[in-house]
């Protein structure tokens, strides 16, 4: 399907980092305060490392822990249950490709991606915990070791407020200038490929973690594997950021709709209501076919979209994991 038009984000002064983290500060890390008690971390993390005990499969259970030669030998499914870790170190593999920067101006899937990533890196590091991250942008740009304190979530939101790497956009533009001499479509511009985000975090990430993807999923296909193998050693939460104006259109007559990834113009007839359907029917088809590769590889999964209230986003991912960590 494709992506949609993207404005040119502008540069952002460093300061910014502060004002952010100080308004996310007040405006959701103190109302989850005052909607949960308890740990975060802990129902953030809902499994941890350290084995504890065997009991009963239940309807619901993460099959990822039934202990199979237990269930051999008993004939009944038994899954095994873990203490929490004390310390967590968790990881964010943040998709920054050009579709991301699609949507209002003020409020892209991008802007959202740097508010729940700086949210929930001060959420856990508060409490002791670690915090990495892994920043792509078709290419891998920084990798950011764990630490421990707010400073870190600083400079991850500092890093991501900046512009897409500057290798990044002087590789753009040496494929856009090959394209205009070879005459070559704009088709065949590269395109997201997230397998390449999955495969760093596979080599990056050495002890089992807490991981938080956060994308928009558009990309090239193919990832489904290395998101499996990913969920095989980790702990994977995939957030999908989507906004609305890529799920519907109005009727707006003649348009010009430009793919964010590939450059790719197309003129279309937005009040021809069999085209909206169809576009309406693709996105669906898009929309469930992302679901069961995500539920296939183990991972949970949360859609986000760039108009939704952060804290609910939150509170409604912390209660879902710890029901699902209770069972």
């Amino acid at each position: 399907m494709t992506a949609p038009v993207t404005a040119t984000p502008s540069h952002r002064d460093p300061t910014q980092a502060e004002r952010l983290l100080r308004r996310l500060d007040w405006q959701v890390i103190r109302r989850l305060d005052g909607l949960l008690q308890g740990d975060h971390r802990a129902r953030f993390y809902g499994s941890g490392s350290d084995f504890a005990d065997l009991r009963e499969y239940q309807p619901g259970d993460d099959v990822r822990y039934i202990d199979w030669n237990v269930t051999a030998r008993l004939h009944v499914p038994h899954v095994r249950q873990y203490i929490e870790d004390r310390e967590l170190t968790a990881w964010l593999l943040l998709d920054r490709s050009s579709s991301m920067r699609f949507g209002h101006v003020e409020r892209t899937k991008e802007t959202v991606m740097v508010e729940l990533a700086t949210t929930i890196g001060r959420l856990l590091t508060r409490d002791g915990n670690r915090i990495g991250a892994v920043l792509y942008d078709n290419t891998v740009e920084r990798v950011v070791e764990p630490r421990r304190d707010r400073a870190q979530v600083l400079r991850l939101t500092r890093d991501l407020m900046r512009p897409p790497s500057t290798v990044a956009r002087v590789r753009e533009r040496r494929s856009r200038l090959a394209r205009r001499r070879s005459e070559i479509p704009s088709t065949a511009a590269a395109t997201t490929d997230l397998g390449a985000l999955f495969g760093a975090g596979l080599d990056a990430i050495r002890r089992r973690s807490l991981v938080f993807v956060v994308s928009d999923f558009i990309s090239e296909p193919g990832w489904e594997r290395r998101l499996g193998l990913l969920a095989q050693r980790h702990d994977v939460v995939a957030v999908r950021v989507w906004d609305s104006r890529e799920v519907g259109l109005v009727d707006a007559g003649v348009v010009v709709l430009q793919d964010a990834e590939t450059g790719e113009q197309l003129v279309v007839d937005t009040s021809d209501p069999a085209f909206r359907r169809r576009f309406g029917d693709a996105v669906a088809q898009r929309d469930e076919q992302l679901r069961t590769a995500i539920r296939r590889a183990g991972v949970d999964h949360y859609d986000v979209s760039t108009d939704d209230d952060l804290v609910r986003v939150l509170l409604r991912m912390i209660v879902t994991r710890k029901r699902r960590g209770q069972r």
